[in-house]
């Protein structure tokens, strides 16, 4: 797997990898991340820079929506099992 480029972002760190034919697209906030796989064949040929369209401002924000979700699912899971 290597990465072939990073988009800044504020509110999280963006990283896209190509391994097998296919693109990770990893968000990370912190301790959480959160990963979408994309396969080459399904782009129409402009490889990472495909990618980079799919990556708007509004997919962006509902990545960053879903992190505050894992964050409050985490903290109640851990909370729930405190002594």
């Amino acid at each position: 797997m290597r990465v072939v480029a990073e988009l800044p972002h504020l509110e999280c760190k963006i990283t896209i990898f190509s391994m097998n034919q296919k693109f990770i697209i990893k968000f990370e906030q912190g301790t959480f991340e959160q990963s979408y796989k994309l396969a080459e064949l399904d782009l129409s040929g402009g490889g990472v820079n495909d990618v980079f369209e799919i990556l708007d401002e509004e997919f962006i924000q509902t990545v960053i929506a879903k992190f505050k979700i894992m964050r409050a699912d985490f903290t109640a899971a851990y909370n729930r099992h405190q002594y």
